[in-house]
């Protein structure tokens, strides 16, 4: 009996490092689908096979001992291992079981139901799981290993354990209500209406105005591109946001006028990012199918519309 008490399990592990990166156990357990009781006994357990103590988990928030600190690098070596041999299996065997995708919402319409169906036709047998969200999301689920692959906006994250292809670059665009003037000069004298500075590109679009010296008075800050649009619509002011959003937003194209920023330059690059060496060339492969349905789906029509947006968006 003693020996089997002895044996820590990958789950164990998995575990212990959902709670370190998490500083709670309550959510770990949210995170991992499971009780704060069950994950309260694997680190039990996995602290009883070790013979240390791993987390002061009577401090709030939960922290890691030295020792904890010691194990926790070994611990993402074992996971990382063991999340690898088993993509590596079922690519050898064409039998890929699940695949866990992350997209910004600007794709959510079109292109990724198109990405999705020519995956399932290669991969038979395979579930997907998608997540649509904001960027910086989307990149703490995939460091998380929530997910596998994610197709998000640059958001200043960079680590060894990234792999990353670059899919598009967007200049950002201002959108005007209909008929009203687009320059500099006339921009300042409108409200602005900001997108919400708790996302990543809310924060860029600020930075980028103050760089410019420019202090635009603004009554709405809001996280949604058809709200942006909507106001923008009904002459409340006008926005700066990326071709993408208004594109999304395609019920309100008709009622406002979209041109190039004139503060100066601002653009975003829309990148594919895998965890590197666990899936092989799939990340590379799969952003060559997206590279192809982004030119066709959106670069195309939106530059024929707009003969200008063909500078404004590029696939990379």
């Amino acid at each position: 009996m003693r020996a089997s008490q002895d044996r820590f399990t990958l789950w164990g592990i998995e575990v212990f490092l959902a709670t370190v990166e998490e500083a709670s156990i309550s959510a770990a357990a949210r995170r991992l689908g499971t009780s704060p009781a069950t994950v309260s006994q694997q680190l039990t357990n996995l602290e009883g096979a070790i013979g240390v103590t791993l987390l002061n988990r009577s401090h709030r928030p939960v922290l890691p001992t030295p020792a904890g600190e010691t194990f926790r690098l070994r611990a993402q070596n074992i996971v990382n291992e063991a999340t690898q041999a088993r993509s590596e299996l079922a690519l050898d065997g064409q039998a890929l079981t699940s695949f866990r995708l992350g997209m910004i919402e600007d794709f959510d319409a079109d292109v990724t139901p198109r990405l999705l169906s020519g995956m399932a036709n290669d991969l038979k047998g395979c579930q997907f799981l998608l997540e649509t969200g904001a960027s910086h999301r989307l990149f703490d689920l995939l460091d998380a290993r929530a997910l596998d692959i994610v197709v998000a906006a640059d958001v200043g994250v960079s680590g060894e354990w990234m792999d990353v292809h670059p899919l598009m670059r967007e200049d950002f665009i201002v959108a005007v209500p209909k008929g009203q003037p687009t320059d500099a000069d006339a921009l300042k004298k409108m409200p602005l209406i900001q997108y919400t500075q708790r996302h990543h590109m809310g924060r860029s679009i600020t930075a980028h105005l103050a760089r410019q010296r420019l202090n635009l008075a603004h009554q709405f800050e809001l996280d949604s591109y058809h709200a942006i649009m909507a106001m923008v619509a009904a002459g409340q002011g006008w926005t700066i946001f990326t071709p993408l959003g208004w594109l999304r937003a395609d019920r309100f194209r008709e009622q406002v006028d979209v041109a190039p920023l004139p503060f100066g330059a601002l653009s975003r690059t829309i990148s594919l990012t895998a965890r590197r060496g666990i899936l092989r060339d799939m990340p590379e492969q799969t952003a060559a199918r997206l590279k192809g349905h982004l030119d066709e789906m959106i670069v195309k029509p939106a530059s024929q519309r707009h003969p200008w947006l063909k500078d404004a968006l590029t696939i990379l």
